[in-house]
């Protein structure tokens, strides 16, 4: 299970976002589908099996859901902001491949 949130956007597509731990700190993914389901279907078959989302608790932002609109893939990641850090992250955007393959090398 994952924290994270979902936005519906006006032409019926959705972005989702969720938090996954990772290591000593967490990842943020954000995916663009055309539904829910459609969205963790698309991580699940990446390899990321246990993903759910529960609730809309953290949502994507706005700056978030532009920066998945314009990556061909609609599907990246970034290192997730700590949790009394509200500052602005620096830290680019990811393409998935990117997670992937720094989790093969973990592992």
């Amino acid at each position: 299970m994952a924290a994270g949130g979902f936005c519906k956007l006006p032409n019926g597509t959705v972005v989702v976002a969720l938090n996954l731990p990772d290591d000593a700190a967490g990842v943020r993914v954000l995916v663009h589908a055309g539904n829910r389901a459609r969205a963790l279907t698309r991580l699940r078959n990446l390899g990321l099996r246990p993903i759910y989302l529960r609730g809309n608790t953290a949502p994507p932002t706005p700056d978030e859901i532009t920066a998945v609109l314009h990556h061909p893939d609609g599907l990246i990641w970034r290192t997730a902001p700590a949790p009394g850090d509200i500052g602005v992250m620096t830290e680019l955007w990811h393409p998935i491949r990117a997670l992937l393959r720094r989790s093969a090398v973990v592992r």
